[in-house]
């Protein structure tokens, strides 16, 4: 039995010194031999996928060409966001701010933008739950044509206003493939949600845009098909990649879904790209927002993005879920103490930022 036929793939990793006459030279050749090459490129490091027979490319001798540094054989079909071929996990920065293995990121803010003072009433509750980063939404795909849809643009014009005052990188979904330019103008971090996971258009889409993503999990994805649709953006040339289990949905109907806490170590073995847990939309009750939070830094997620509204009952969608001002003491308090217990260091907004 051949490596094809057994499901290998091939990966070759550049060095960090390498030119882009030696990234151009790795895909001509792979190219030559009848595949296909894709080059990802992350903070550190550039790595190319290479489609096709895997007998086909030994033969190129890719390993002793200039800027390579290594050529992998890879048995996941994820293998640019495989464990198999980058054993450490990664670190992935947004407007300056690290999610990965040593420290504690919380993202924090409306699940929808509605309006200026809403938004900026809301980041200044998440700075004061030490967010590092701010979430916002400007375009909300919902489940009804009939809520509320999100104010577009607009909603990324308040984003923006919103962080050129408190220093924090923004946060946003976007939905459609034909405006990922247009709201990664606004924003610093791209979010794909659970309803998009599978949306390969959008996920190739934001691959390319050159933003770090955001993707939740589909409340009925296994963690394959969520790791495949990473592969789907990091194929496009984007390994800035931080993954987010939100809860799926089982027969249950206490909580709003069921939150996988399994998943993140499950994750964390196979792929390299820093994971986190939304505690909000998992249990989709305010009441257990922190305990979940507590869970989630317990188990080992590299961080939260938590709602926080100043008046939930006004909040135009999700209010039941959202913290409100005397919920977010607990939450900087947990982050505090538990972080250095699992030997992270809680990523804080940067000092100066207003409150």
């Amino acid at each position: 039995m051949t490596a094809s036929t057994r499901g290998e793939s091939m990966v070759v990793v550049m060095a960090p010194e390498a030119t882009q006459e030696n990234i151009d030279n790795v895909v001509g050749l792979v190219r030559s031999a009848g595949g296909e090459a894709f080059v990802s490129r992350g903070v550190s490091r550039t790595i190319i996928g290479l489609v096709g027979d895997v007998n086909d490319f030994d033969v190129l001798n890719l390993g002793s060409r200039n800027g390579v540094l290594q050529v992998m054989r890879v048995s996941a079909p994820y293998k640019l966001v495989s464990r198999e071929h980058h054993p450490a996990r990664s670190v992935i920065r947004v407007g300056g701010m690290p999610i990965g293995p040593d420290t504690l990121s919380v993202i924090a803010g409306p699940c929808a933008v509605e309006t200026p003072e809403q938004t900026l009433a809301a980041a200044r509750m998440a700075m004061d739950a030490g967010a590092s980063l701010l979430r916002g939404g400007a375009f909300k795909p919902r489940t009804s044509p009939y809520s509320y849809q999100g104010l577009g643009e607009e909603g990324l014009k308040i984003l923006a206003d919103v962080r050129a005052e408190t220093g924090l990188p923004v946060v946003t979904e976007v939905i459609d493939p034909g405006t990922v330019d247009m709201v990664a103008s606004y924003a610093d971090m791209l979010q794909i949600g659970a309803r998009n996971m599978q949306n390969f258009a959008l996920l190739q889409a934001v691959g390319r845009v050159g933003k770090p993503v955001l993707l939740k999990r589909g409340f009925s994805a296994t963690i394959e098909e969520w790791l495949s649709a990473a592969e789907y953006i990091a194929q496009r040339g984007n390994l800035d990649i931080v993954l987010c289990e939100r809860g799926i949905r089982t027969f249950e109907t206490a909580t709003r879904n069921t939150l996988d806490i399994s998943a993140v170590p499950v994750v964390q073995r196979l792929s390299h790209l820093p994971v986190i847990i939304d505690p909000s939309h998992s249990g989709g009750r305010r009441d257990l927002v922190l305990p979940l939070t507590r869970a989630a830094i317990a188990v080992g997620a590299d961080g939260v993005i938590i709602d926080v509204h100043p008046e939930p009952k006004a909040a135009q969608c999700d209010g039941d879920q959202a913290l409100v001002a005397s919920d977010i003491r607990g939450i900087a308090d947990v982050v505090t103490i538990l972080s250095p217990i699992m030997g992270r260091t809680p990523t804080m907004p940067a000092a100066g930022r207003i409150h």
